[in-house]
């Protein structure tokens, strides 16, 4: 476990489904599943959203937490907070959503995108117990394999 690294904070601006702002911190002790999306992205919408939605349901809260990160890199116009929230409703998204904090420059790549380095969505994170870093991949992951790796972290205690 030498090599692991932590999971870098999440950058955020506002969060939607959720009462109370949620951090890596405070979720030490539980996995933690966080998919980069947006809303106007088509694997996103065809895959992604309906996989989140699917761990939300079946892992016990106790233990995992799915946490959507809308991170707007393009058509930053057509994704307002508005048309998100529209999105969330209309799609059936309960889960907590953070919305990437803007990059503040010039640059149209958000804070947490740029910080976890990730070339666009969606993009999968997983994030053990500890906070450490497991699992990094842009794409969609097959159901199998990503409720196997969950069970794996969820195991490690």
């Amino acid at each position: 476990m030498a090599d692991l690294q932590k999971a870098p904070e999440l950058q955020v601006q506002r969060w939607l489904n959720t009462d109370e702002a949620l951090s890596l911190e405070l979720l030490k002790g539980k996995v933690v599943v966080i998919f980069a999306f947006q809303m106007l992205c088509p694997g996103c919408v065809e895959h992604s959203i309906p996989q989140a939605k699917k761990v939300n349901e079946l892992f016990p809260k106790e233990d995992v937490t799915v946490i959507g990160l809308h991170t707007v890199f393009e058509h930053h116009d057509a994704m307002s907070e508005v048309s998100l929230k529209a999105f969330l409703h209309e799609y059936k998204v309960s889960f907590p959503v953070a919305v990437d904090m803007p990059s503040g420059d010039e640059s149209p790549i958000p804070k947490t995108m740029k910080t976890y380095e990730t070339r666009g969505t969606p993009t999968l994170l997983l994030v053990d117990r500890k906070g450490y870093l497991r699992k990094h991949k842009m794409g969609h992951e097959m159901d199998l394999i990503l409720g196997a790796e969950i069970m794996q972290l969820m195991m490690e205690g």
